[in-house]
């Protein structure tokens, strides 16, 4: 049922996560190159008169964040199994942790590394699922008291 309001949670995860793939998470820049880190990998772009921009793809991270997206919108419709819901959320919230290590270590592949690098918007976009994820958690459990506290009254 899309109007519980878990579902509402999960399809903002999900959305937050797509954001992922467009918005970038760190920038740094050295010698007229700026260096861009985005989840499918760093983009590069010469500040020069020809802007050539390569791009080096670590796709793990990319990988893992389209399963964590496919995993928000499966629970979506998982509604009638509550116990699976949620341990497929705690899981969504493993894949989405490891995508943010997995984003950090290829940050560090930077040249000079992390230092003197700008964080964007995007790095926060991980936290913002995992808050949406346990918010839709506690729907759960709501719905759980309340099917136990109807029970009771029968």
């Amino acid at each position: 049922m899309i109007q519980r309001i878990q579902s509402i949670w999960l399809l903002l995860a999900a959305l937050t996560l797509i954001c992922l793939f467009f918005i970038p998470l760190i920038t740094k820049s050295v010698n007229n190159t700026e260096y861009l880190l985005y989840i499918d990998g760093h983009h590069q772009s010469v500040k020069e008169a020809d802007g050539t921009a390569t791009a080096v793809t670590p796709i793990a991270a990319m990988i893992i964040n389209g399963i964590a997206v496919l995993v928000c919108l499966i629970c979506i419709f998982q509604f009638r199994n509550r116990a699976m819901q949620k341990r497929l959320i705690m899981i969504n919230i493993v894949l989405i942790i490891v995508t943010a290590i997995l984003s950090a270590l290829n940050a560090s592949l930077f040249p000079g590394g992390i230092s003197g690098s700008s964080i964007h918007f995007g790095s926060s976009l991980f936290v913002l699922a995992i808050i949406f994820c346990l918010l839709s958690i506690r729907g759960i459990r709501k719905d759980e008291q309340l099917l136990r506290s109807a029970d009771r009254l029968r």
